[in-house]
């Protein structure tokens, strides 16, 4: 009996270490199945309701889905500011940045195309440049910086607001002074039209076009109605003669870490949410200008055809200086685009 007792105890103590075991490796296979999803971090310094927030919650929307990639979205500067953020993509601490084109002026020249002024036909022709293989070309260029373009998310055009008078001709421009984000091109593009500029971080623009340090600036819809500019501003003109857009980058060594599977899997979520980016900027752009109009504190003026051909023959002196500077191949076929 004493034999038998032994051999049920050890059976069961068996039984309980196969038991522990199979618990053990169930938990372990899971673990295994998170750890092994690819870790993506997006960093970008605007709000999450904005187009450039929404659409890359809509990238991790998409990209998730795929059961490969964990994405974490950190908004409004939350792990870096728009100085330390190319910096942190380069060092790969982020996988994904999203920065205005002027920052990265500083890389590669080309990229002051987005500030050749009257250059764009429209919105819609800027698009299918950045779509196109000069767009895609361009973006391509900051590879040997280690970051590789992944997605242009527009912004939207820009227009002149000023203090004075109505502005519907190069002339007009003469003797006032504006506001711009960052010299090069922008001051050229004022100098052109006999005006001043000054460069000035965009948080003290209302204040500058308030106490008359600058008479006007140059700004999407959607910043001159949510800046609230028309409190401190009398004219408007619908130019559409710059841009202010987005470029989506990642880091060239995380890049190449991916199979060209999950590299597919990574392009075609980017191309869904930057679909979905460029609707969002639309509409945003569009409610913002119908408010602008309907608050009645500016007056407008729609430059022409033969206005815009005005200011285009005016314009000249700034071709000649940075056409060769940004590449004669990408002006033109950015003013070819349709």
């Amino acid at each position: 009996m004493k034999t038998g007792l032994i051999k049920k105890v050890l059976v069961l103590a068996m039984s309980l270490l196969l038991v522990v075991a199979a618990a053990g490796c169930g938990g372990g296979e899971k673990k295994d199945a998170a750890a092994s999803k690819i870790s993506v971090k997006f960093s970008h310094v605007v709000a999450e309701t904005t187009p450039k927030g929404q659409a890359a919650l809509k990238f991790k929307e998409v990209l998730e889905k795929s059961g490969q990639f964990e994405v974490k979205v950190f908004p409004s500067s939350q792990l870096y500011g728009d100085k330390e953020e190319l910096e942190a993509l380069k060092a790969n601490n982020v996988q994904l940045i999203a920065p205005s084109v002027t920052k990265l002026v500083g890389f590669v020249p080309a990229f002051q195309l987005v500030d050749m002024p009257f250059l764009f036909k429209s919105d819609q022709a800027a698009y299918n440049f950045y779509d196109g293989p000069k767009g895609q070309e361009l973006m391509n260029t900051l590879k040997p910086q280690g970051m590789l373009g992944l997605g242009w998310w527009p912004n939207g055009s820009k227009h002149f607001t000023n203090s004075k008078k109505p502005l519907k001709t190069p002339d007009d421009f003469k003797g006032l002074k504006f506001r711009t984000q960052s010299g090069g091109v922008l001051d050229e593009q004022f100098k052109a039209l006999g005006a001043g500029s000054q460069t000035m971080a965009f948080g003290e623009v209302y204040q500058a076009l308030n106490n008359k340090t600058v008479d006007g600036q140059e700004n999407t819809y959607n910043n001159i109605d949510t800046q609230k500019y028309a409190e401190v501003q009398k004219y408007m003109t619908v130019s559409s003669h710059g841009r202010l857009d987005y470029v989506v980058l990642t880091n060239t060594k995380f890049w190449d870490s991916m199979t060209p599977d999950q590299q597919k899997l990574f392009s075609d979520a980017m191309k869904e949410a930057s679909a979905y980016e460029r609707t969002l900027a639309d509409e945003l752009n569009a409610k913002s200008l119908e408010t602008l109009k309907n608050s009645g504190k500016l007056e407008f003026y729609t430059l022409t055809d033969a206005d815009r051909a005005a200011f285009e023959k005016a314009m000249q002196p700034v071709y000649d200086k940075y056409t060769d500077v940004i590449g004669k191949d990408y002006i033109e076929a950015a003013r070819n685009s349709k």
